[in-house]
């Protein structure tokens, strides 16, 4: 089996960002923080009562209940999956794509890491026919596969997997014993909540899964790191637990107490944050949608994005003119569309796919312009697409790609 060591292609401590909402904080949710500034504290590891108790009402409204002794909150998602990946042992799956900073930590910990491929109508979640095989052609080569972590909502494609889907892959990492993390960091920022059904992986198997949700996703802002893990109930969830709590008392992990403030308001969602929340998704989708319309149009492929703040685009139909280009894999692509778009633009390979292949994660927040006025301007403007900062930039990006599609054109050989 192939495990996702590093390429030895470009920077190595290169680790491209969640995408940002890219937007000035929350007003209300900054008076919190600041109010909260004077404590020079920290939380006790796995979170305090008031934080414990605002993400278990954060769960009970998404059909997700545990009791205080069943979550633990840590100054981030990865912090987390270090401890999870390390208390759980043994091998790690992921889908491919998945998350930038899935694997890493896996591979941080010593523990291998396998890739396992998606079915084509979405990513996040693992084919089940082709996660029963690569779990038994591991254990035939001697080794021990025990973790899957996937994402319903997910980044890096921006696709939400569907119910079936997911009871089949389910079913199939049941039967093979294997414990599963649900990463369900992007679940607040679906494009059309009421036209997208979203289950979690714990609704369907509430013994085997544990969930983790990073703030960052739809309430906080990056820089004030928190996120909230949620653990089966039982004895086997409660020992996973003790032992979580265990290593993130090794790392010292701890959430600050302001942001700790901050959060408990965040997650108790007063009507400015589910405002916020609503806005910035109303408008990530709108800008997701122009983006994959112009990367469509130029003859790329890309999944219409459902959730989150990118798309993630397939150059293969535009193949002749990277080439012409001296495009010849996903980190050349990623330095070459990252100078001509004037935005980052993370190749696959920085997502498990194939160096070979030429994809790349488009972020939207770089289209609302690069200062906090302009970007908050787009937050409140009843036309965001139609403001001129915005305007320039999707025609900027849409010319890019139809430079690339004129120049394949050009390039195809004669049939």
């Amino acid at each position: 089996m192939r495990r996702t060591d590093p390429e030895g292609h470009g920077p190595v401590r290169f680790g491209p960002p969640d995408p940002e909402d890219g937007l000035p904080v929350l007003p209300e949710l900054a008076a919190v923080l600041a109010a909260a500034a004077s404590r020079a504290g920290a939380e006790p590891v796995g979170g305090g009562p008031a934080l414990l108790d605002a993400a278990c009402g954060y769960g009970d409204r998404r059909g997700l209940p545990a009791a205080p002794d069943r979550v633990a909150v840590a100054p981030g998602a990865p912090a987390l999956l270090v401890a999870l990946t390390a208390a759980i042992g043994g091998d790690v799956l992921v889908p491919r794509p998945c998350a930038a900073w899935w694997a890493p930590y896996a591979r941080l910990l010593r523990r291998p890491a396998f890739h396992v491929p998606t079915p084509a109508e979405s990513g996040g979640v693992p084919d089940p026919y082709a996660l029963l095989e690569t779990v038994r052609r591991l254990r035939a080569e001697g080794g021990d596969p025990r973790l899957l972590v996937l994402s319903v909502a997910d980044d890096p494609t921006a696709t939400v997997a569907p119910p079936e889907l997911l009871h089949e892959t389910l079913e199939a990492a049941v039967g093979e014993g294997l414990h599963l993390v649900s990463d369900e960091t992007w679940r607040d920022t679906l494009h059309d909540p009421h036209g997208t059904v979203l289950l979690s992986p714990a609704e369907m198997l509430p013994e085997r899964v544990t969930v983790v949700t990073d703030l960052l996703g739809a309430l906080l802002p990056p820089g004030w790191p928190a996120a909230v893990a949620r653990f089966p109930a039982g004895e086997e969830g409660n020992a996973l637990h003790a032992r979580v709590l265990d290593v993130l008392t090794a790392l010292d992990a701890r959430v600050a107490s302001p942001v700790a403030t901050a959060a408990v308001y965040a997650l108790s969602e007063p009507e400015p944050v589910t405002t916020r929340v609503a806005a910035t998704v109303r408008l990530h989708a709108r800008l997701a949608a122009a983006a994959h319309r112009a990367v469509v149009a130029a003859g790329a492929l890309s999944r219409p994005p459902r959730c989150g703040r990118h798309l993630y685009v397939d150059l293969t139909p535009l193949a002749p003119a990277l080439t012409a280009h001296g495009v010849g894999d996903a980190q050349e692509l990623e330095d070459f569309l990252t100078a001509r778009l004037g935005m980052p633009a993370p190749g696959g390979h920085r997502f498990g796919d194939e160096l070979e292949a030429p994809r790349v994660r488009l972020s939207t927040a770089p289209l609302m312009g690069d200062t906090p006025e302009r970007r908050a301007e787009c937050l409140h403007s009843p036309a965001p697409l139609e403001l001129p900062r915005v305007r320039s930039a999707l025609t900027h990006l849409t010319s890019v790609f139809d430079d690339l599609r004129d120049d394949a054109r050009r390039w195809e050989s004669p049939r």
